[in-house]
């Protein structure tokens, strides 16, 4: 049972307007497995997104519905589960964006935080290798802001653990400066 599971795409945990939608790659096999984002054992997605500031509970990847709770979504570019991103291809990553494109228009999030750089370079059409400062990009994608943030995975090596607590930290402080209702964003509240 456990191996058919893994085939299968992982669901999307999306509120209403979402405050933030974070995007990843794609799933990875233990998160397709159990259904959960961000499940892996040496992922740090979790831990972070509470030590920034941008929950108000320490969660895990089986509390990831609980994310809407604070107005914030979770889904990937690419449905398709892989150990990695080595064996993903350039026609996965078009029909990816593509759908990504028209979910971003039809849920309308204040902002996209794509997680991991390499996404953000592949969605911003920059040239892989060019150096890309993470946080709060000019850009805007389908109309929503856009942050771009390490990737927690524990294979990321470019950024130590404190580097992505600050940076996410970012994404903390500017989701605070709304207010706590915004009957435009279905009414979810602030981080507080």
């Amino acid at each position: 049972m456990a191996a058919a599971r893994r085939t299968q795409p992982l669901s999307d945990r999306i509120p209403p307007h979402p405050r933030v939608l974070f995007v990843g790659i794609n799933p990875g096999m233990r998160s397709a497995a159990v259904n959960h984002h961000y499940a892996g054992h040496s992922n740090r997605f979790w831990r972070v997104l509470h030590d920034a500031g941008l929950t108000p509970v320490p969660l895990a990847a089986d509390d990831d519905a609980r994310m809407m709770e604070w107005g914030y979504g979770l889904t990937n570019l690419i449905a398709r589960p892989t150990p990695g991103i080595d064996t993903l291809s350039a026609a996965e990553y078009a029909d990816g964006l593509a759908i990504l494109r028209r979910k971003v228009r039809r849920v309308q999030p204040r902002v996209v935080a794509f997680i991991g750089i390499t996404l953000f370079r592949y969605v911003a059409g920059v040239r892989p290798g060019t150096p890309v400062e993470a946080g709060l990009q000019a850009e805007r994608f389908e109309g929503a802001q856009v942050f771009a943030l390490p990737n927690p995975s524990g294979r990321n090596a470019h950024h130590s653990y404190d580097d992505m607590v600050r940076l996410f930290g970012t994404l903390a402080a500017f989701v605070r400066q709304w207010p706590r209702v915004d009957p435009a964003h279905d009414g979810a509240d602030a981080v507080s």
